[in-house]
């Protein structure tokens, strides 16, 4: 029973893990295209894709007799708003497992999508279709979504059905460790946003921006980068913080409900009347937690939420970057950034989706410090010195940044040249 924050602070306390226990969680979602028609599949059209992946050994996920997901071990293949699928991945010791997994579901999902006819669409923003077009699915709690996020943002619907990103999930050794990494993480969201940019085509026109993602979830109900997590957050602060923070919905027993009037202080007090007054479970807490689209968040982990979805070149490099930073060098990094001020940061984080690059942060552009931070990541990746079967270690994986870094051009920008040249929305799709 969640009556106290005291009982917060101690689920916060309950992810503390040591150092030589530290997992690597990675999510990244797609969009689904019908080959022919060139837009976006439809849920019947889920349900034959995930009945094929069955042969793989995934496993039906349902909701009230509909199917919503697959399982396969410890991981998780989710069904977004409108029909964009996301891999939740298991908990793995380095990039190289972390890696692997990607590589082996992305296989399996060529398989399925070749025989049926899908293209699969590795971008941040649906590049194609308007709102209007996008299908959508029996999953409950979306309906509830659908009619109470644009209240608080008027791009949330843009948010749901339109965009994809790339997680990554980190642990903590302790409350100070949480702090350091969690700001450094609220810290650098301005360059990950650059370095990871991949959403400059909208509606088959350049939109102007080379992250309309970030621009969109910006504008998100419930989302952004609030000045507190720059403070001396510590688990007490962010429990306040989800106390009075609203709540989206509720489960109880098999039916979602409307949370817009409330906040979990009412949840807590015993005052939500359609509920007949009971108080939240560790269940109901974890699902509050999960609906604050906040840039970074915390669960009994640390969730980072600032990159476009991109397609295999890129695929490992983020989460590459972020572990040789947090989990390799974080003292090295976290002293760079502790003397940076909030409101530059907030300034070059709404900046950031359409300059890019371009973008000013304490006296420098992001460039500057994109670059920076690629090597404190490299030097971190080399003394954790997890190896493969090839003898190599985890900066490998940092190849792909270092050709953005060598010739100052991200995907967003390879997506505006080749757009401009033809035109052709083929080069989009995943190869």
């Amino acid at each position: 029973m969640i009556f106290s924050k005291e009982n917060i602070i101690n689920y916060f306390k309950s992810g503390i893990k040591d150092k030589k226990d530290f997992k690597i969680g990675v999510e990244h979602e797609k969009f689904l295209f019908d080959s022919k028609k060139n837009r976006r599949i439809d849920y019947p059209k889920i349900k034959e894709m995930f009945s094929a992946l069955n042969e793989f050994g995934w496993s039906p996920v349902k909701e009230k007799g509909n199917i919503i997901g697959l399982n396969k071990g410890n991981k998780n293949i989710t069904l977004e708003p409108g029909n964009q699928i996301e891999l939740s991945g298991e908990k793995l010791n380095n990039i190289h497992e972390a890696c692997s997994e990607s590589y082996e579901y992305l296989f399996e999902l060529k398989q399925v999508t070749k025989k049926l006819g899908i293209n699969i669409v590795s971008t941040g923003f649906d590049p194609i279709s308007k709102l209007d077009q996008i299908p959508d699915n029996p999953k409950q709690r979306y309906k509830l979504m659908t009619k109470d996020m644009p209240l608080g943002g008027e791009l949330s619907l843009d948010m749901m059905y339109r965009t994809c990103g790339t997680q990554l999930n980190i642990d903590y050794s302790s409350e100070e460790d949480f702090f350091k990494k969690f700001k450094v993480a609220n810290s650098i969201v301005p360059i990950s946003i650059a370095l990871f940019a991949n959403s400059s085509i909208v509606e088959k026109k350049n939109s102007n921006y080379l992250s309309y993602r970030s621009k969109v979830w910006q504008n998100t109900s419930r989302g952004g980068l609030p000045k507190l997590f720059f403070e001396n957050l510590n688990f007490e602060k962010y429990a306040d913080f989800v106390i009075n923070f609203p709540i989206l919905f509720i489960l109880d027993k098999e039916n979602y409900i409307s949370g817009n009037k409330y906040n979990f202080k009412d949840f807590m007090d015993g005052k939500i009347n359609e509920i007949k007054n009971r108080l939240p479970l560790e269940n109901d807490l974890s699902l509050h937690l999960s609906t604050i689209f906040t840039e970074n968040r915390l669960k009994r982990y640390i969730e980072l939420r600032s990159m476009d979805t991109c397609g295999w070149d890129c695929l490992c490099a983020g989460p590459a970057f972020f572990i040789g930073l947090l989990y390799g060098n974080l003292e090295e990094v976290y002293s760079l950034i502790s003397s940076w001020d909030k409101d530059k940061i907030i300034n070059a984080y709404l900046d950031a989706p359409q300059k890019g690059f371009n973008t000013q942060l304490m006296g420098k552009d992001l460039f500057y410090w994109a670059s920076t931070l690629l090597e404190i990541s490299r030097k971190g990746l080399d003394d954790r010195d997890k190896l493969n079967k090839s003898r190599k270690n985890e900066s490998l994986f940092l190849t792909h940044l270092q050709k953005v870094i060598d010739n100052r051009t991200t995907n967003a920008d390879h997506m505006i040249n080749k757009f401009s040249k033809s035109e052709d929305l083929k080069d989009l799709y995943d190869k």
